[in-house]
């Protein structure tokens, strides 16, 4: 379950101490999205004992920044960077620079000659956390902007297309225009899995109250974007942790199986060119896009992003 690189780079350490170390990764990465914080706990313990290996030390940084620990995640993702070279957690960075109340550095990482050279899942990122910094700061429309040439792109939805699309809601919303922020919350919840509250932030807009349970899904959303609508306020996601007992922790790395069978990932991404907004024909039928609606922005972001956040 890791990757080549990282199963190259444990090639240089004991056998038993691969092993567990191997066995600490992978359980970080199993429970990053339940139990953030005993994930950390499972990077800690391998960072504890071979402190010199990025990979390491990036998996520390990326379960703190999960954790809602930023200025951990900050150092590690940092000293992972010193060692193996890499500007792949670029957004990550920023996003923590973001969690510590700094929006103005957040930004600054657009300056960094690496942004240039992220692929593109970690440039719509980037993008989607300058955005939000943008709104940190009071700069709606510069949010607006630096999402619409992307989210307006011709082709497939990417599969990032659902986080993009509702940091592009966000942005409108926070711009004073909730009919469109409804529009692109609903294109969200179409194709997020109901792994986003897309849905019941558009019917809230909509409607003004919010949604009922049983009315979770987009089409109930989608019969009501037209209408009226008033914004309604931002709401964030705030991590919860809880401390991990040291003898659990044992337990649960050495009862990892052997052998894990893990399901095939495909990625279809279509590279984003900025410039005209999308055709609806190109988009998967279940999806509303209101791309068209939304190439009316009127102002220009202060900054713009080198490529596709």
């Amino acid at each position: 379950m890791l990757d080549h690189d990282v199963r190259r780079s444990l090639r240089g350490l004991p056998t038993n101490l691969a092993d567990t170390i191997a066995r600490h990764l992978v359980a970080t990465a199993l429970l990053l999205d339940d139990d953030p914080a005993a994930a950390l706990a499972h990077a800690r313990a391998a960072a504890d004992r071979v402190p010199r290996l990025p990979a390491v030390r990036e998996a520390v940084g990326i379960a703190a920044y999960h954790a809602g620990e930023y200025a951990m995640a900050l150092v590690e993702l940092r000293a992972a960077r010193r060692m193996d070279g890499s500007g792949h957690n670029l957004p990550l960075m920023a996003d923590s620079e973001r969690g510590l109340g700094r929006p103005e550095r957040a930004i600054a990482y657009l300056r960094d000659p690496q942004a240039e050279e992220l692929d593109p899942a970690a440039r719509a990122e980037m993008l989607i956390v300058i955005s939000g910094a943008r709104r940190d700061l009071g700069q709606p429309e510069a949010a607006v902007v630096l999402l619409r040439d992307l989210a307006t792109a011709k082709g497939a939805p990417a599969p990032w297309a659902p986080r993009l699309w509702y940091a592009y809601a966000e942005a409108l919303l926070a711009a004073g225009r909730p009919e469109e922020a409804a529009r692109w919350f609903t294109s969200a919840a179409a194709v997020d899995d109901n792994e986003t509250d897309a849905a019941a932030r558009a019917y809230e807009i909509v409607t003004g109250r919010p949604m009922p349970e049983d009315e979770g899904s987009e089409a109930s959303v989608d019969s009501e974007v037209s209408g009226d609508s008033e914004a309604s306020g931002d709401s964030e996601a705030a991590w919860g942790s809880e401390a991990v007992d040291s003898g659990e922790l044992l337990d649960s790395v050495q009862a990892l199986p052997e052998v894990i069978e893990t399901a095939e990932v495909v990625e279809a991404a279509d590279s984003a060119n900025a410039g005209d907004s999308a055709d609806p024909g190109d988009v998967a039928a279940a999806v509303v896009n209101p791309a068209d609606s939304a190439r009316g922005d009127s102002g220009e972001a202060t900054e713009r992003s080198p490529g596709p956040s």
